[in-house]
């Protein structure tokens, strides 16, 4: 009898990360914090194309406008090169991984060939309704299971009680 194989692959994966309030920023400093936030960005990292990708997502957005994954790529080089910043990170590969990730915490979706902000939501809106209520609540209810588990299979013993009448 073959016994059950356990993977040690995460079924979901999230980083959060508390910054300052922010005050004066620019609107490229405004999306690359939402990043380092949502741990979409590491700190210090310089290749950080997801940043100008989702301010193009963003404005698009205002426009209500789909976006290819090549059309994507295009309009997030030329943000790159307006903000003089290097190319790197641009290829259509890694803009079509980068928009997995955005995928995978439910902040873009596709619609027929083309990419948008999930419904055109804010992402206020997205992080309360698709991230706090719906990601984050079930991640917590599974760690609470398996702490649970743990618990039970690790009893913890009774503390002895001291005996009256002594000391």
């Amino acid at each position: 009898m073959v016994g059950k194989v356990s993977h040690d692959t995460p079924l979901f994966e999230v980083t959060l990360r508390k910054y300052e309030r922010p005050y004066d920023l620019g609107k490229r400093d405004i999306v690359r914090r939402v990043c380092l936030s949502l741990g979409l960005l590491s700190p210090g990292e310089s290749r950080d194309a997801i940043v100008d990708m989702l301010y193009v997502l963003l404005e698009m957005r205002k426009r209500r406008q789909l976006l290819t994954a090549e059309g994507l790529a295009r309009r997030t080089l030329g943000l790159r090169k307006k903000f003089k910043k290097p190319g790197i990170g641009v290829a259509t590969s890694n803009i079509r991984r980068q928009l997995a990730r955005l995928k995978e915490l439910l902040i873009v979706e596709k619609i027929d060939t083309g990419y948008r902000i999930t419904e055109w939501m804010s992402l206020e809106e997205l992080y309360q309704s698709r991230i706090e209520a719906y990601l984050l609540e079930e991640t917590r209810e599974r760690i609470r299971a398996y702490l649970e588990l743990c618990d039970e299979k690790f009893p913890v013993k009774k503390p002895l009680t001291a005996r009256k009448g002594k000391k």
